[in-house]
């Protein structure tokens, strides 16, 4: 998917910034980090407003709030059309339940690996 999005200048982050944005209107960044911290640190997120603020996609109508501008709004109707066909390609032949299941088993795996010190231990 990341590969598919930097064709547009996008992360996937970035991506779920901006969908957060377009869903709201117009909302606080710290709203944003809230929405997206099960999804990146706060620096990561942090970087992904930068990102679309300063590509043109967002625009800052207030200190502290973002909102779609009327270009970003356009791009990313386009950018949703082909993120819809690559999760239809991507999803074929898999039942909602199905993948319902996996994206839990993944949030588990990643909170896993979050949560605990990964790195070897020296003998």
């Amino acid at each position: 998917m990341d590969a598919m999005l930097a064709e547009f200048g996008l992360t996937r982050i970035a991506w779920q910034v901006l969908n957060v944005i377009g869903d709201a209107g117009q909302i606080a960044e710290t709203d944003i980090l809230a929405a997206l911290a099960a999804n990146a640190d706060a620096a990561t997120l942090t970087a992904a407003i930068d990102t679309v603020h300063t590509d043109g996609w967002a625009t800052r109508p207030a200190p502290g709030q973002l909102a779609l501008t009327t270009g970003g709004n356009r791009r990313l109707t386009t950018v949703a059309s082909r993120v819809d066909a690559f999760r239809e390609l991507s999803t074929s032949g898999i039942s909602p339940e199905e993948y319902r299941t996996a994206v839990r088993v993944l949030e588990r795996m990643t909170h896993h690996l979050e949560s605990t010190n990964t790195q070897p231990k020296n003998s």
